[in-house]
């Protein structure tokens, strides 16, 4: 580091550790410098650097002193205090995390994420266009400074009519409010909605974060189950009746982590709850546009906004690192939505927003859906059926009618042992109880297959296999 940091560092340590005390003289600058071999400007930064700081203070023409009023922090010298600032203990306390990171760590191997798009598949110059027409923009038109907290009313428009035309969502702008991804537009959800101690109701298999972001903010989580048929609505009714349940969240179209979708009839009996209970649903819709069996069933918020706050994002359709998502809510929601993005971030990435408006409405955004809608269709069926060849009956999973994963389980074996030798290996994937919300939830994982060619699905599935035989 810098000599003048150094100077100041010592200097700061002796104070601390008591070697010079309130109201010392420090040597001149002209004398430290000879004595530490340097030149005497070095000093002279450092000793006013620290006079600004509040650690000396000048004695007129009789030098430089340590200051008379300064309190010495609890604690004493470190010993060693050459560590730079990062191997400092903080003295404060700090809520541990939890025991499992939510995110999967970084390093070498292979990564299967739980169903991401294939980010070398979008064209750089598309985006880079798109980003250059965003900034040229916002520059001429004043745009460049705080805003709106809920997004970019070019993408809120954007958005609204592809809601619209797509999904059969009779939206405006108005009901529209961009997040950070889908996470974020969760977390801003359980802001508005929960106090601590509120009831949510989850499936007996669900995203782990979401659990995260209710626990965070307190609330008093019931596990109901599902089956092949999505969520078991009379256990719903039930934890109604026992609880206060302020809110549902549903991931109703490709279900995760399983990727079964909720039948019609429980659809309409979960929103006739919702009327009866007063509950809200969150209805997360995170991959809507990768369906690939038959026509994709309408969003809940397509027939009752009143009971859903509907969360999307275009992580999938564009990619994961633009951090894009968006709640759709009635408007008397916004106001409370604008002050939660207020407190937390003041406001998006307005000119990342603008460049992802610009994209919608050009159909560059549709192009590129249609080109990877047929790519992750052939990847699905080529996963398929690398899994039936290398597993065999070891293996159960259904082929998904959509969305960009499979739920893969192995009936009678250790899935500890088999997930611990296959990161050994080198595959980083979530683990099989990072998605158990209930203790007696069946266990297995969530493979995404968009994101890997050819070759690295094969390599994948060698790899799960050879972990699992031991």
């Amino acid at each position: 580091m810098p000599l003048y940091i150094q100077v100041i560092r010592a200097i700061v340590r002796d104070i601390k550790s008591g070697r010079l005390t309130a109201g010392m003289y420090l040597p001149s600058s002209r004398q430290l410098a000879m004595e530490l071999g340097v030149n005497r400007k070095t000093v002279v930064v450092a000793y006013e650097e620290l006079i600004a700081q509040g650690w000396l203070s000048t004695a007129g023409t009789k030098g430089t002193i340590v200051s008379p009023v300064f309190p010495v922090p609890p604690g004493g010298d470190r010993k060693d205090g050459s560590r730079a600032g990062r191997d400092v203990a903080p003295y404060y306390r700090v809520l541990p995390p939890p025991d499992r990171s939510i995110a999967l760590p970084a390093g070498e191997g292979l990564k299967l994420d739980e169903g991401a798009p294939d980010g070398r598949l979008f064209p750089p110059d598309v985006l880079a266009r798109a980003y250059r027409r965003a900034i040229h923009g916002a520059s001429a038109e004043n745009r460049l400074q705080y805003r709106d907290p809920l997004g970019s009313m070019r993408l809120r428009q954007a958005i609204a009519d592809m809601l619209r035309n797509q999904r059969a969502l009779t939206v405006t702008p108005d009901e529209v409010c961009i997040t950070r991804g889908s996470q974020n537009a969760l977390f801003l959800a359980t802001r508005i909605l929960l106090k601590p101690s509120d009831t949510v109701i989850v499936e007996t298999l669900t995203h782990e974060p979401t659990i995260a972001a209710f626990r965070a903010a307190g609330a008093r989580i019931v596990v109901v189950p599902l089956d092949k048929g999505g969520i078991d609505v009379d256990s719903i009714e039930r934890a109604c009746r026992e609880h206060h349940v302020r809110a549902l969240f549903l991931t109703p179209h490709h279900q995760f982590p399983t990727t079964v979708a909720l039948r019609p009839e429980r659809r309409l009996r979960v929103l006739e709850l919702a009327q009866q209970f007063g509950f809200a649903v969150l209805e997360d819709d995170y991959d809507h546009e990768f369906h690939f069996a038959s026509q994709p069933l309408l969003p809940m918020a397509a027939y009752a906004p009143e009971h859903v706050l509907y969360l999307g994002s275009l992580s999938k359709l564009l990619l994961p690192t633009l951090r894009i998502g968006y709640i759709v809510a009635p408007r008397q929601v916004m106001p409370a939505l604008a002050h939660a993005i207020s407190v937390a971030d003041g406001m998006g990435n307005r000119l990342t927003e603008d460049a992802a408006a610009d994209l919608i409405v050009s159909g560059e955004l549709q192009r590129h859906a249609h080109k990877v809608r047929k790519i992750y269709a052939q990847r699905r069926s080529q996963f398929a059926e690398l899994l039936t060849a290398r597993f065999g009956d070891d293996i159960a999973f259904s082929l998904p009618d959509g969305g960009l994963a499979f739920w893969l389980q192995f009936p009678g074996v250790d899935l500890d042992a088999m997930e611990a030798r296959a990161q050994a290996a080198g595959l980083r994937f979530a683990s099989s109880r990072s998605f158990m919300a209930g203790e007696d939830a069946s266990r297995g994982l969530r493979i995404g297959f968009a994101s890997l060619n050819m070759a690295e699905a094969r390599h994948a599935v060698d790899a799960l296999y050879l972990a699992m035989r031991g």
